[in-house]
């Protein structure tokens, strides 16, 4: 019984755990003659990496991507792609203390219920290094997908404190630390997590990811919804606790006249859609539209508070958790939330191609 793979046609099996000699991942279904190397991946993973500011794990990791297979001459060749990345800053000896112990919120005492065994340094294969890999297998999707497609990524709450949707401005991305497409934000989210961090604690995050460029046709009904693929992927992320598709849960507070998103026709007879409450996303296949997309990141467990908890010999503990943590993990997630919407929209891409091989890239309606 395996539960390491994702995906259908495009597929990414990870291995490796937080504390071992490296990760690694294999990428199969992907199309031969698309142009790879190693640096197509390693800038997506440098915005993941620990340790690249002072809101985010001191854990010193280069994180640097070597491709093993399914690569000849710079092309792909249709064979799996393999990635390996070298764990290379584990300090194991940070964890020793809570060997025997369980961490509120962490995954310490689920995992010894399941298996009677755990990998208590760093998490074992429950850590978000595992993320590492699917950002790297990310960059390959992306490249499935082509120059057309962009999938994006923003933080856009930390803790109670939201951006204003009115300041949204892509480029303020490449200017803060946060991913934060609100300039005044980023700012506020500065010095509110340094005194978080300072304080030994942590707080969550809300990230939105938006992907143009995408044809209609992705997904399929009922099992096969592009939706409920990117709701899975994104809930598979460690830390996520929610996951919205457009409006999401505000579309409860919605008639019926404002969730609906009318449409008029252009006069190269290509529809337009006057909103985009649904995400672009109808009956579970994509419209054309931008997809929208938006998740919840718990506040990180590991704190310097002590925490009541037990021991595996069921005594009861008072326990604090050392080490080097992300006090947002929420900043880091971004990429990986990138990452796994790319990754379902190449493998929906490459289904919707095999069913449909002349379906139309743009949202046209069909003529007899």
């Amino acid at each position: 019984m395996s539960h390491n793979s994702f995906g259908h046609l495009f597929r990414l099996t990870t291995w490796g755990e937080s504390h071992g000699p490296a990760i690694g991942g294999v990428v199969d279904g992907c199309p031969p003659r698309i142009a790879l190397t190693e640096a197509d991946i390693q800038p997506w993973l440098d915005k993941r990496r620990p340790g690249s500011s002072k809101f985010v794990t001191q854990r010193q990791e280069a994180d640097q991507v070597r491709i093993l297979s399914g690569v000849f001459e710079g092309m792909t060749t249709g064979t799996p792609i393999a990635l390996h990345i070298d764990n290379t800053d584990q300090r194991s000896r940070d964890y020793g203390e809570i060997k025997d112990r369980y961490r509120p919120g962490h995954a310490d005492l689920a995992y010894d219920l399941k298996y009677g065994i755990r990998d208590y340094r760093g998490g074992g294969r429950s850590s978000a290094r595992e993320t590492a890999l699917r950002v790297a297998a990310g960059a390959v999707a992306r490249k499935v997908l082509g120059a057309g497609v962009r999938v994006r990524g923003a933080m856009v709450q930390m803790g109670a404190d939201r951006i204003d949707p009115a300041a949204w401005d892509w480029a303020a991305l490449e200017e803060n630390q946060f991913f934060c497409p609100d300039r005044a934000a980023a700012v506020r989210w500065e010095e509110q997590l340094l005194a978080i961090r300072k304080s030994g604690s942590s707080v969550g995050a809300v990230i939105e990811l938006v992907a143009d460029g995408l044809p209609p046709g992705l997904g399929a009904p009922i099992y096969g919804k592009l939706d409920a693929d990117i709701a899975s992927a994104l809930m598979s992320i460690n830390a996520v606790k929610g996951v919205e598709i457009g409006e999401g849960f505000a579309a409860a507070a919605l008639t019926g006249e404002q969730n609906a998103d009318e449409m008029r026709m252009l006069p190269d007879g290509q529809v337009r859609f006057l909103s985009n409450h649904a995400g672009g996303i109808l009956g579970g296949i994509s419209t054309g539209q931008p997809v929208v997309a938006r998740f919840a990141v718990k506040p990180t467990s590991s704190i310097l508070t002590p925490r009541q908890s037990v021991d595996r010999f069921g005594a009861e503990v008072d326990l604090l958790t050392k080490g080097r943590h992300d006090p947002c993990v929420g900043i880091r997630a971004v990429p990986v939330g990138e990452a796994m919407l790319a990754l379902v929209l190449a493998d929906h891409l490459l289904r919707h191609r095999a069913q449909n091989p002349d379906a139309p890239s743009q949202a046209r309606l069909p003529r007899n």
